[in-house]
């Protein structure tokens, strides 16, 4: 197939460009710096991008992580998505793939499924994040097949927690919190996998996240040990209601998805 990677400079992009082109797909690469150079946020240049590359599939990667600003993130989640998607209805495309996370959802005793909610009512600065999730998957519905992939928080070479990541240094500055929150973990390798996938899956959301949602209490001090940074004290106190994870029993039941590294455990031997 012909596919647009929208985002194919960024951690999941980098990696999953080579591996579809490998696959025997055509990969148009669009990105600030990409081999198509685009900003997302520029709506005449999107347009032209996808109706040039006439795709006959639209994979949204886009994120902008790189200085941890949430706000800047959500910008491009809301009109970036909006750019892509209108761009991709114009030029006839029927199937598009976009990346979300697996922790919006409203706030719960279990780890979330497919079926709950996101957190609309979330305060700032939560809001800010689960406006702009919400934004990207009504507009990626549009498209007549879609597959939304609710990421969990990716670790490994090249993202935030990574030897060299951002909440690495973080961690070694005492700023991330080993506390009762809840995550769902997912190896940037598994993403990819899942990704390309994806190309086959039936429309719908998918948690995409490794088997073992844990406390930070319990996954913060391995990923410090891994990442060779000093390790924060254990707090006690309730979680946040949010804070639950995420069950990934869609993907790996129905759909056949099975990650490598089923959990952080493991896993972080490679940041």
């Amino acid at each position: 197939m012909r596919i647009v990677l929208a985002g194919s400079t960024g951690v999941i992009g980098r990696r999953l460009g080579p591996l579809l082109t490998a696959q025997g797909h055509e990969v148009i690469g669009l990105a600030r710096n990409g081999p198509v150079a685009v900003d997302v946020l520029d709506r005449d240049a999107v347009a032209a991008a996808v109706r040039d590359a006439r795709p006959d599939v639209v994979m949204h990667q886009l994120t902008s992580l790189s200085t941890g600003d949430l706000a800047a993130n959500s910008q491009l989640r809301r009109i970036g998505t909006r750019n892509l998607v209108d761009a991709a209805l114009a030029a006839g495309v029927r199937r598009i793939v976009a990346q979300s996370i697996a922790w919006a959802y409203e706030p719960g005793a279990e780890p979330a499924t497919e079926e709950t909610p996101l957190d609309l009512g979330a305060t700032e600065p939560r809001q800010t994040s689960v406006a702009g999730v919400a934004a990207l998957e009504s507009a990626v519905q549009e498209v007549p097949e879609w597959v939304v992939l609710r990421y969990g928080t990716l670790y490994g070479p090249g993202t935030w927690y990574a030897r060299d990541g951002l909440m690495a240094q973080f961690a070694a500055a005492g700023r991330v919190p080993a506390d009762a929150d809840v995550s769902s973990l997912l190896h940037v390798d598994d993403a990819v996998a899942a990704a390309v996938a994806a190309l086959e899956w039936p429309a719908g959301a998918v948690n995409v996240c490794d088997d073992e949602p844990a406390a930070a209490s319990e996954w913060v001090p391995a990923f410090c040990a891994a990442a060779g940074v000093p390790a924060p004290a254990v707090t006690v106190g309730e979680r946040h209601g949010w804070a639950r994870g995420a069950r990934n029993g869609l993907a790996r039941t129905q759909l056949g998805w099975v990650p490598t590294f089923p959990s952080w455990r493991e896993g972080f031997a490679t940041v």
